[in-house]
């Protein structure tokens, strides 16, 4: 599967079907969830506990590259925003990934928490941050995000990131299974997991709830659902990629 460059589109085609009321929107959007990465085999695979620690490595590798992408994505959306009460909202995002330190109070930040992930699996920093595992597809994939939040209007970046309505499920299943199956992971690299489960929550209310302000036609719901479905081929498609470089089979 391959994400296709999903171009801004502003004026989305008439339609005399009648729009969805919030609630049937919700559901439509979070019926997409069947189409998320956690369905994906290599992810099976890994919190099956199948994955050899290449696999494990080779995966924590390239999704890095993903992490970096973030606040990025995330700046993109605030520079086309001209709504200030979202703008504070949503510079949080980039806080939780970059870190920050205020009147005495620091946080590491998400990236850092990856990057300590990468050395619980046996991976070193500069490894990591000189991307020298990272497969072309994976470039790809992320950057074609990136490019979608820069260029599309901020409501459809916004919508975009409405992924993390599955992603508390896949990090509790991470947390859950890894201990057992992958003993030689060090605990404290699975903290990012364990803060993103409560940051995905908020950061889904924010985003659903412009999602669910702004896209009141039906052309518009249905564009949403086309930007949501853009982003899930996104994250597949990345781990297609991550795939096909360290194989989908049982650890040796």
């Amino acid at each position: 599967m391959k994400p296709e460059i999903l171009q801004a589109r502003p004026d989305p085609v008439a339609s005399t079907e009648p729009a969805w009321d919030i609630g049937e929107f919700e559901a439509q959007l979070r019926e997409r969830g069947r189409a998320y990465h956690i369905h994906h085999p290599y992810n099976l695979m890994l919190n099956g506990g199948r994955a050899s620690r290449e696999q494990v490595r080779g995966w924590v590798a390239n999704r890095y590259y993903y992490q970096i992408a973030i606040p990025i994505k995330d700046a993109a959306v605030l520079s086309n925003c001209p709504d200030a009460a979202v703008r504070r909202g949503w510079v949080q995002r980039i806080l939780d990934h970059d870190g920050f330190e205020l009147n005495g109070v620091r946080d590491a930040g998400g990236i850092e928490a990856w990057l300590r992930l990468a050395e619980a699996v046996g991976l070193t920093r500069e490894e990591v941050t000189d991307l020298r595992h990272v497969t072309p597809g994976v470039r790809f994939a992320v950057d074609a995000y990136v490019n979608f939040a820069r260029r599309a209007p901020w409501q459809e970046a916004v919508c975009s990131s409405l992924t993390e309505l599955f992603a508390p499920e896949i990090h509790k299943q991470r947390l859950a299974t890894w201990p057992e199956h992958y003993p030689w992971i060090e605990p404290e690299g699975l903290n990012y997991f364990r803060s993103r489960v409560s940051q995905a929550r908020r950061d889904v209310e924010q985003g659903l709830a412009v999602t669910l302000a702004h896209f009141t036609t039906r052309p518009a719901q249905e564009r949403a659902l086309e930007v949501l479905q853009f982003k899930l081929d996104i994250l597949w498609t990345m781990n297609d990629a991550i795939a096909l470089k360290y194989g989908v089979g049982a650890a040796a």
